[in-house]
């Protein structure tokens, strides 16, 4: 329930833009963040106005379509443009170009307004050139077709948004929370983004990037050279584990298997060793309620230290930090 009331003279205008085959929860998500920003007399800080191509009816990603009120020549007034979530065409992904129609929609955006994209939105700023030379992310399953497709544009996958100044990218779906209040910190201060954070019944900053969620499945077993090591490995994360070790399983020298390891499984036979104890690792903290500790010596860290260094090279957050935001209260579970 919307707690600011009041709409000032002159708001700050955001235009959010839906496309066809928009998602509708992320469509909504700036207008419930911005509109939750207000004054303490309840005066609101922004006017959200949704428009799609022509004033049209927007056909979203699920059964449904979207009747909205305004065309395109919003953009041209907005000081913020928000493009909401909507999946990458095929010829967008196949080629890197943009439908006319929408090439033409983006040009009507103020040069000095901010450009926002949510989620795999992003695409479509990359496509117009727009993030040329410039760090971005979009959702973690599609950061690697992007960097392919678009290879001017910095892609990091690990992060949940990218603030360039006058273009911001945010990763997927409750990503674009985080970087609508992210906007409301940088424009009013993080007294006014945590009071509307409390107002959405979010948390006002989340600790990590969407690195914690991506999923990094185990190459599969074949009747190639190192996947029985690649098992055996598995089969004793706790142990102290040597490339040595490895080669040896392997009846190889290190040179060799290093080779064969990494023509297979694309990295490194320790890189790819210290992704599975921590896989391993996060699983147990999202699982059990064993302690860091044991945790950490399950896994073949050793100690704890260990394992906190790993979660906050690869994660950007603590063991601790992981199990809150992943581990459902005893009480919960099933």
């Amino acid at each position: 329930m919307a707690i600011c009331r009041t709409i000032p003279a002159m708001p700050h205008r955001v235009a959010v833009l839906a496309l066809d085959g928009v998602l509708p929860l992320d469509l909504g998500i700036p207008a419930r963040v911005f509109n939750e920003a207000c004054e303490p007399d309840g005066t609101r800080l922004y006017s959200v106005t949704t428009c799609s191509l022509g004033g049209r009816p927007v056909r979203t990603h699920e059964d449904f379509r979207i009747v909205v009120d305004h065309d395109e020549s919003a953009l041209e007034t907005a000081d913020t443009v928000v493009i909401a979530t909507q999946e990458p065409s095929r010829e967008l992904l196949a080629t890197g170009e943009l439908p006319d129609d929408v090439a033409a929609a983006l040009h009507r955006i103020g040069p000095q307004a901010r450009i926002v994209s949510l989620c795999t939105s992003a695409f479509l700023l990359a496509a117009a050139g727009l993030l040329d030379g410039r760090r971005a992310t979009t959702h973690w399953a599609l950061c690697d077709a992007m960097a392919r497709l678009f290879p001017k544009v910095e892609v990091d996958p690990n992060v949940l948004f990218v603030d360039n100044g006058r273009i911001l990218t945010s990763a997927g779906g409750a990503a674009g929370i985080d970087l609508c209040l992210h906007l409301v910190r940088r424009d009013h201060g993080a007294a006014v983004a945590s009071a509307a954070a409390r107002r959405c019944v979010v948390a006002p900053w989340r600790e990590g990037g969407q690195a914690q969620f991506i999923e990094h499945p185990v190459p599969p077993d074949t009747d190639r050279s190192t996947s029985a090591t690649r098992q055996w490995a598995l089969d004793r994360l706790a142990e102290p584990l040597t490339l040595e070790d490895l080669a040896r399983h392997a009846n190889m020298s290190v040179r060799t298997f290093t080779r064969r390891f990494r023509n297979e499984v694309g990295t490194s036979p320790l890189k790819w060793l210290a992704q599975r104890r921590l896989e391993h690792a996060r699983l147990l903290l999202e699982t059990t309620d064993l302690p860091v500790s044991r945790i950490a010596t399950a896994c073949g860290f050793g100690d704890p230290v260990a394992l906190r260094k790993h979660f906050s090279a690869y994660l950007g957050m603590s063991p601790l930090a992981y199990r809150r935001a992943h581990n459902a209260p005893a009480a919960t579970r099933g």
